[in-house]
């Protein structure tokens, strides 16, 4: 059967050729064009026959028996190599950040942002070395970045004044502190009293706790329940430590304007640091003051009071300002260092003598400069001290308490600090920074009101 297929195949094969031919030799009986044909008939030129060299035109090179032929390396060319680096590409992160509640630690924070204990005992290793732990307190924050697998790759803790401690993890822990870089900005505002000083300055968005600063300085001149009767008008000016939009610290007053009574009680500060001020009246020096802890809350006044920690009712023979740990403590009035040391319920103390019969106690301390001695002169303003617990104290605060022949007075009342600073003080130099002040505050309050119209057009 094989054999039939492939006879049938050849069979057919020549048929179609057969038929091709017939049909090419029907179409080759047209004429073939003239210029085709001489084409055909053209013949090349027939070639030269090949010459030789004579003899002895061509010398053989001398080959040594035996000789490897030599072969000289192509020089290398020159490589170009493109860009072909890879962009860096960082791991996934998971980022996780709240504040610390009252009664929380760093420990029992960590925990809650998912951290293994080790990686948590080295951090608060890490970080305590930087910053005191006992000193966290409700508002300051942690922020906790991980790697897609849980592990901690920076914790940063955010703590008062902008200031960070940052804890990196790479093939080890490296802990720095990041402290900000801030721009000093003035302000000013314009308040009118209705019921009190406090509430006329929240309305007015001024820093409310300006109010007692104004009543620390003012209280011993003026009554603010009895002279205040309603549409009093009260200008501040005051400064703010400023890192973008977030302020850092306390505001500090640098003026104060307040229309009483028909006469202008006006109170500068200076920029110096050393919260000594000067109060005028009607434009004449009245007192010279110096604040013992700046920006401080005034948390407790003089007199008869129910003790905090006791319970019984007793004579309160100072004023407490609430403070942070640490914040520097200054000397209300030029004098000399009698004692440092410790007293009792006060815990550490330094007092001052001003003159024959009055002193000025610093209580509850937790630090006294080291070359500050016993005997020294201070001057109004100079840091003798930071405000501590020590003693019997519910918290950090400083007892400042004024003593003239032994008895204690109203610190906010007695004129006879006054006096002390007053032979201290310049009143040229004086009436020159509320000049200075009085100005300012004039072109600010211009550009706000200006500024202020322009907005509502």
């Amino acid at each position: 059967m094989r054999i039939r297929a492939v006879v049938a195949a050849t069979a057919v094969a020549g048929a179609v050729s057969v038929t091709a031919i017939v049909v090419s030799g029907v179409l080759s009986k047209k004429p073939v064009p003239p210029a085709l044909a001489e084409a055909t008939l053209w013949t090349p030129d027939p070639l030269a026959p090949p010459g030789f060299a004579s003899p002895g035109s061509v010398r053989p090179a001398s080959v040594q028996p035996n000789a490897a032929p030599a072969f000289a390396p192509a020089p290398p060319l020159p490589a170009s190599f493109a860009d072909t680096s890879l962009p860096t590409i960082e791991p996934s992160s998971i980022t996780w950040s709240r504040e610390i509640a009252p009664g929380e630690t760093l420990d029992s924070v960590l925990a809650d942002a998912g951290i293994a204990a080790s990686a948590r005992a080295e951090i608060a290793l890490a970080v305590g070395a930087e910053y005191d732990l006992r000193r966290l307190r409700p508002g300051h924050a942690i922020t906790v970045v991980s790697s897609s697998d849980g592990n901690p790759r920076r914790v940063e803790l955010a703590v008062e004044d902008g200031v960070r401690i940052e804890a990196v993890f790479g093939e080890k822990l490296v802990t720095r502190v990041l402290e900000p870089d801030p721009e000093m900005v003035t302000f000013v505002g314009e308040a009118v009293i209705e019921s009190s000083i406090f509430a006329a300055l929240d309305k007015a968005d001024i820093p409310a706790r300006f109010a007692v600063d104004l009543a620390q300085m003012l209280g011993g001149t003026v009554d603010f329940r009895r002279e205040l009767s309603g549409g009093e008008t009260i200008r501040l000016l005051w400064r703010e430590a400023r890192d973008g939009n977030q302020r850092i610290g306390q505001p500090e007053l640098a003026f104060a304007a307040l229309d009483l009574g028909g006469s202008v009680y006006e109170i500068v500060w200076p920029d110096d640091g050393s919260g000594q001020a000067t109060i005028f009246v009607d434009g004449e020096v009245l007192r010279v003051f110096s604040q013992p802890v700046e920006g401080a809350r005034l948390s407790s006044v003089f007199g008869r009071r129910t003790h905090p920690i006791y319970g019984n009712v007793r004579m309160h023979t100072g004023v407490d300002f609430a403070a942070a740990r640490g914040t520097p403590v200054h000397a209300t009035a030029p004098g000399r260092v009698s004692f440092i040391g410790r007293r009792g319920g006060y815990g550490r103390v330094v007092e001052i003598a001003h003159g024959p019969d009055t002193l000025t106690r610093y209580a509850h301390l937790s630090a006294v400069p080291d070359d500050l001695e016993q005997g020294q002169r201070v001057m109004a303003g100079d840091v003798i001290g930071r405000v501590g617990a020590t003693g019997t104290a519910t918290g950090p605060n400083l007892h400042y308490e004024v003593r003239v022949d032994g008895r204690p007075t109203d610190p906010l009342s007695d004129d006879r600090l006054a006096e002390a600073t007053e032979r201290e003080e310049d009143n040229a130099a004086a009436l020159t920074r509320l000049n200075e002040a009085r100005a300012l505050l004039s072109e600010r309050l211009a550009s706000d009101i200006a500024k202020t119209t322009v907005e509502r057009l």
